[in-house]
């Protein structure tokens, strides 16, 4: 009965993503609004749904290691393996808000989050300043999306504007649909965010079931199989929406899933638990670092001609690989752990570093020599 719901919570997630990419962007294209805050913020939220129940109800039950670990694995995964994969089925075309605005406002909320629980700990006093900022992003982003519905479409400079005016991504045109149709949509989204959410739980439920069974610790099992079973409306939405086109809510939902995985999950979580949320030397050690640097990384790829190439997704996927292969043999305290870990601080990351580094001044420089030839 395990293996069958684990197969079945697979299935649902698959199904679930279709029909609300599907229900999302004709929602965005009857509204007139850009899928880019589509899959920000509705898309986002709802494939985010799982990681809210299960830290949530983590924290309540007193288990901190499983409700963190489901964070904070969850969002190193919607980077490394949902990006990666999507990527690699289809170059993803990055839109230049993202690299100015949201991938900037992730890059500080992870250190933020950092920050606030040096001392092992995130009081329900800052766990609610959190949820305050998913809030305020939220907001932010409708009115962002309305003042861009409202802004000259391309080709249509306002007065006095130049030629920059043209260059930024107008909202989709708007096609009104007619009330029947446009209940249809909605209904279609509520009914795929709901298999998704049914989907995760038996996938999520059936793999803790089978980790146990192993004598896994929980941090282990949220770092990776929960983390795992809750990013995969995330892993299917966005592959979905990268096979169908939707390529700005296949990354917009990668990039809202993880702000709304800190400010909400983790804010809500914190605020439910009785005494705040404790957490571990380990995950402030090394699995808080590496999302950070999982979400700096996200900054020189997404600037490298505005796309996400077939390249770098493998790039991703080889170092999700290699994370989840290193904090198993941590976890397992084999032999080989050490050196495993020597060799990516040493070798790996400082190549990794140096080769995004290259990529970000070769993406400057090419820029300047665009707008020089433009002059």
């Amino acid at each position: 009965m395990t293996l069958f719901f684990l197969l079945a919570g697979m299935a649902l997630l698959v199904l679930g993503a279709e029909w609300l990419v599907k229900g999302a962007s004709g929602l965005a294209a009857a509204a007139g609004v850009s899928p880019l805050v589509i899959g920000l913020t509705v898309v986002a939220l709802g494939t985010s749904a799982p990681e809210m129940s299960v830290s949530v109800v983590s924290a309540l039950q007193g288990k901190p290691d499983l409700a963190v670990g489901n964070v904070v694995g969850s969002n190193i995964a919607n980077v490394l393996l949902v990006l990666g994969v999507s990527a690699a089925i289809m170059p993803l075309a990055v839109q230049r808000q993202l690299i100015r605005l949201d991938v900037p406002i992730m890059i500080s909320v992870s250190v933020l989050v950092y920050l606030l629980v040096l001392d092992g700990r995130l009081g329900r006093v800052e766990a609610g300043l959190l949820c305050v900022g998913l809030v305020g992003y939220m907001a932010f982003q409708v009115v962002l999306g309305r003042r861009r519905d409202s802004t000259p479409k391309v080709g249509e400079a306002a007065p006095g504007a130049g030629e920059a005016a043209t260059k930024e991504p107008a909202p989709a045109p708007r096609r009104p649909w007619p009330v029947d149709v446009g209940l249809a949509l909605v209904g279609l989204a509520l009914v795929g965010l709901a298999l998704l959410v049914l989907g995760s739980r038996w996938f999520v439920g059936s793999a803790v079931t089978l980790a146990r069974t192993f004598g896994l610790s929980e941090l282990l099992i949220g770092l990776t199989l929960v983390a795992l079973g809750t990013s995969l409306p995330e892993v299917a939405t966005s592959i979905m929406a990268s096979v169908k086109g939707e390529r700005d809510i296949a990354v917009g939902n990668v990039v809202g899933s993880n702000l709304f995985n800190l400010l909400g999950v983790l804010g809500l979580s914190g605020v439910v638990a009785p005494a705040g949320l404790p957490v571990s030397s380990g995950v402030r050690g090394f699995d808080l670092p590496v999302m950070i640097a999982v979400a700096l990384a996200c900054l020189p790829v997404f600037i490298s001609d505005k796309v996400i190439t077939r390249w770098e997704g493998w790039h991703f996927l080889g170092y999700y690989a290699a994370y989840t292969v290193y904090i198993f043999l941590a976890a397992s305290h084999h032999e080989s752990a050490p050196l495993f870990g020597g060799v990516m601080m040493v070798f790996v990351i400082p190549m990794t570093a140096a080769t995004l580094g290259v990529i970000y001044f070769r993406s400057v420089r090419d820029q300047r020599i665009r707008d020089r030839a433009a002059r």
